[in-house]
């Protein structure tokens, strides 16, 4: 099956890659390796979903938001390589939690991410995870996502 066959499945339509919100590229490819800067619950310029965890933002909100991140993303390594077939490997995914002092489930605010990429990838999705709680994230969002890819020609 192929990865948009399994997007579909899911019921996931990508939205187009996100523009950057700042001087920076989406993405960058060294050799085989596709680094995805930082994505989150953004569309059109604006943050869809803000808020602190253990604030006004649930564990469950905060993980759809690391959800809407890896979309995001899979948006981005789409424009830049064209196939998302030719995604060999998700290799790392920093997830940063914006969250009060106190909260310490940043690893289960981010299984939403590592959960989807093993849901549309299969194996190839298991990747290397850091968890960060952060207090502060750009346009006040709860969590930002960054990946690490590996890609075939």
């Amino acid at each position: 099956m192929t990865i948009d066959a399994r997007l579909a499945e899911l019921g996931i339509t990508l939205p187009p890659a996100p523009a950057p919100l700042a001087t920076y590229a989406s993405a960058a490819r060294i050799g085989n390796l596709l680094y995805i800067s930082g994505q989150g619950p953004i569309a059109d310029g604006k943050a869809t979903i803000k808020g602190k965890l253990g604030g006004s933002v649930s564990e469950e909100l905060g993980a759809a938001a690391a959800r809407i991140g890896v979309i995001n993303s899979l948006a981005v390594i789409r424009q830049a390589i064209g196939d998302l077939d030719k995604v060999s490997r998700i290799v790392k995914l920093n997830g940063y939690v914006n969250c009060i002092d106190t909260f310490e489930r940043q690893h289960i605010v981010i299984n939403g991410a590592s959960e989807l990429l093993v849901e549309v990838f299969g194996e190839r999705g298991r990747h290397a995870r850091a968890a960060i709680g952060t207090n502060a994230l750009p346009m006040g969002i709860p969590v930002e996502i960054e990946l690490i890819v590996e890609i075939r020609d």
